[in-house]
Formats: structure tokens, C-alpha cells, sequence
């Protein structure tokens, strides 16, 4: 089993910046990749951006390309998400989710969620 806990978020004004981190434990060597999901009220939970455990491969969701950033720290077994020029639309709660087998999509691991509001 993998556990992750979020953490980071808040209440920020639309133009700021946020990082959340990701704090993985338990089987962190089965981890192949780690992902930010987000999902805000009436909305159907969404991608935001994903990274293989080696870092090498990024994805990001489209809205968010060069302003959200996504990174890690192996020997803290820590996953980041630097949010900068934030947005009203991307208040949502986010949630962390590890990915454990290359050969499926599907995450398998998810944290609790942190909340990220943006005001106007």
C-alpha cells in the first residue's frame, strides 16, 4: 500500500501562487508515476498533471501549461505542484494520486485532497 498526504493549500488572490506537496509512504518503490487530479464543486474530477517516478516525462493539462509546474523530490519521496498565475477557475480540491503499474492508466493510491480557493 501507498499513502499520500497533501498539503499547501489555502486561500489565495486570483494571480498568485501556491505549492502543494505530496508526501508518499508505505511502498513508495512501486510508485511509477504520480499525479495532480482536481475537482471543483458540480464538476466532474479532472487531470491537471502527471510525472513518472523518474521525472523524466511531464504532462500537463492544457489550462495549465505554463503556470502550474510539477516536480519532485526522490529522497523525501515528495511530489510538488508550484501554481503561479493562478485563476478563479482553478480553485477546486486537489488530490495527489499515485500510479502503480506502467502498463495501466488507472491510479491506484489517492490523498484526502487540499483545498485551493482563489478569490477575484
Amino acid at each position: 500500500q501507498v499513502q499520500l498526504v497533501e498539503s499547501g493549500g489555502g486561500l489565495v488572490q486570483a494571480g498568485g501562487s501556491l505549492r502543494l506537496s505530496c508526501a508518499a509512504s508505505g511502498r513508495t518503490f512501486s510508485i511509477y508515476a504520480m499525479g495532480w487530479f482536481r475537482q471543483a464543486p458540480g464538476k466532474a474530477r479532472e487531470f491537471v498533471a502527471s510525472m513518472n517516478w523518474s521525472g523524466i516525462n511531464t504532462n500537463y493539462r492544457e489550462s495549465v501549461k505554463g503556470r502550474f509546474t510539477i516536480s519532485r523530490d526522490n529522497a523525501k519521496n515528495t511530489v510538488y505542484m508550484q501554481m503561479n498565475s493562478l485563476k478563479p477557475e482553478d480553485a477546486a480540491v486537489y488530490f495527489c494520486a499515485a500510479r502503480g503499474n506502467r502498463n495501466s492508466p488507472d491510479y491506484n493510491y489517492w490523498g484526502q485532497g487540499t483545498q485551493v480557493t482563489v478569490s477575484s
